[in-house]
């Protein structure tokens, strides 16, 4: 009888709770749809900001044209995020509000995903149109603040995570802008100095190639993706195999790529990106050839004679000629002439390059070819760190979704989680969801970004790329590599740092060392208001639109 009893009941709890999911979704339908609609603005605002930035500074020093930023940003940034971005996707609730919160109330979960969309998406709109690079991740952060002291008050949010937000603000920029501009003084005094710069920079060039391949390639296999099962690669294997792919790209440079970029940058071309400054066009009347042996130019001899110049107090910058008419060091000449000096102030003038140094056109060029691979360096760790650094205040939503439990074990792009986690409570009426994010949710996020980065891309990109300093590729590649280094790094201790922050600091710290005088300092504050006010507004925004819901719309 007990028995009879136990099976009626469980079948009309069943019954009742499959017409209570009916009802859930009939009165939702509405909140799926919008937020469809905000997960694609979300996507389209990323795209447009937060990773065009990016490849600003490949932009900005002509290494790479716009088109090609963009279809290098659209492969590597997805690779980045696939094959990388796992470790800084931790849960909502371990990062800034605590997802059990919501256990009970999936519908108040759900319209809550919507103003996050709405606050975060709007944010970055806003910002993209001020040409300001700001962060999706931080943006993210704060609409889902807002929302949740709307609905909880100040329970549940995870302060002291808040505030390594903040300190990231100054610890981003301040940590890439070290390795950078350490960086660009090792390849001052290494290449650019040199009285034979372009000879110097074949010798260099095959180091940094190892360097860059061989720690992109540990980034990738150590603790990599579970989707591809790198997770369980050892530490010894993983640097084994960033061993070899770093030696084979140093050899395929210097024995297959030399000769090659040997004929490229002695060709007079003028369909090529490097701006006019950076050619023969200086000194057009003679002709230029490089020879990789011994060259007849020494420190003891004149250089050639100097009449370019790039940017707002940037280095001056002349094409290397082997048979330049040469001249008599001019008093300002001599002034660029650095020697080593034991006391402080000479060490100084000595370490770093002087203002307006003369710079070999052709060596920037051979450098622009590295800047290539640090270009999609930079958009691979955007992608590892950026995108998968902006799930982390919702990824509990897709961990519940695709294991039935808060702990996190999957990797998914907020745009992608965004649209799954609204999906998966309409469709379940649980914050306990089951099933796989489908693959036509996956290309609809993937899609969203393209889109946004062809059609508003341009804006930031001239911002980091052209507004902030004068970039040349030499600069450009210490910005990148260490902008990127930065990044992966950080995205592999789980920090919470954005690639944004990242590139903005390595361009101010490389402009300041290169030049002293190059830099928009009233831009730099503007755009440092900028990663302020972004956790606040976007805050406000879900906030309000959370507060409509909650005055409109009943949440039981």
């Amino acid at each position: 009888m007990t028995s009879t009893l136990t099976t009626m009941t469980d079948l009309i709890t069943s019954t009742a709770a499959s017409m209570t999911l009916a009802e859930f979704q009939s009165s939702l339908l509405w909140a799926l749809i919008i937020g469809a609609l905000l997960a694609f603005l979300l996507g389209f605002g990323m795209g447009a900001n937060d990773v065009s930035n990016a490849f600003g500074t490949s932009v900005g020093s002509k290494a790479v044209g716009l088109k090609t930023a963009y279809c290098m940003a659209t492969v590597f940034e997805t690779l980045g995020a696939v094959l990388v971005g796992y470790n800084v996707s931790d849960t909502m609730r371990k990062l800034v509000v605590d997802i059990d919160l919501y256990k009970n109330v999936p519908k108040t979960l759900l319209l809550g995903q919507v103003a996050v969309l709405a606050g975060a998406s709007a944010w970055l709109f806003i910002a993209t149109f001020a040409k300001l690079p700001v962060s999706t991740t931080h943006s993210v952060v704060g609409a889902t603040l807002g929302f949740s002291i709307v609905m909880k008050g100040f329970n549940g949010i995870e302060w002291p995570k808040v505030g390594e937000i903040a300190a990231s603000w100054v610890i981003s920029p301040a940590l890439s802008g070290l390795i950078s501009s350490v960086l660009y003084v090792i390849v001052d005094h290494l290449v650019l100095r040199r009285p034979n710069p372009v000879q110097a920079g074949f010798r260099v060039l095959p180091i940094f190639y190892f360097v860059c391949l061989a720690f992109n390639t540990f980034a990738v296999s150590y603790q990599g993706s579970k989707i591809l099962g790198l997770a369980s690669i050892p530490l010894w294997l993983a640097f084994t195999l960033a061993i070899i792919v770093g030696l084979l790209s140093a050899l395929i440079f210097h024995f297959i790529a030399r000769p090659f970029l040997m004929k490229w940058i002695n060709k007079d071309d003028e369909s090529s990106n490097i701006p006019k400054a950076y050619t023969n066009d200086a000194c057009s009347d003679s002709d230029v050839s490089i020879e990789l042996g011994e060259h007849s130019t020494n420190e003891k001899q004149p250089r050639p004679s100097m009449d370019s110049r790039i940017g707002r107090g940037t280095n001056k910058v002349v094409p290397f000629q082997s048979n330049a008419k040469t001249h008599e060091i001019t008093p300002e000449e001599e002034k660029q002439i650095q020697e080593f000096k034991l006391h402080p102030r000479g060490f100084v003038a000595w370490l770093f390059p002087v203002r307006d140094r003369i710079e070999d056109a052709k060596t920037l060029k051979l450098f622009g070819s590295i800047q290539v691979f640090t270009a999609c360096f930079a958009g691979f760790a955007h992608g590892a760190n950026d995108v998968s650094n902006a799930v982390a205040p919702l990824a509990a939503i897709w961990a519940i979704y695709h294991d039935m439990s808060v702990e996190q074990k999957g990797e998914t792009p907020i745009y992608v989680l965004l649209f799954a986690a609204i999906w998966a409570i309409f469709h379940d009426m649980n914050v306990e969801q089951k099933g796989e994010t489908p693959i036509y949710v996956l290309l609809f996020g993937v899609f969203a970004i393209v889109v946004g980065l062809w059609i508003l891309g341009h804006r930031v990109i001239r911002t980091v790329g052209e507004d902030m300093s004068e970039i040349h590729p030499a600069s450009g590649f210490c910005i990148e590599f260490g902008a990127a280094v930065t990044a992966l790094c950080a995205s592999k201790v789980g920090l919470p740092i954005s690639t944004t922050h990242c590139l903005v600091g390595s361009v101010v710290s490389v402009g300041t060392v290169k030049s002293g005088e190059g830099i928009d300092w009233k831009l730099f504050r503007n755009v440092a208001l900028s990663w302020i006010v972004t956790l606040p507004v976007s805050g406000v925004i879900s906030a309000l639109i959370m507060l409509l819901m909650k005055l409109t719309i009943n949440m039981n």
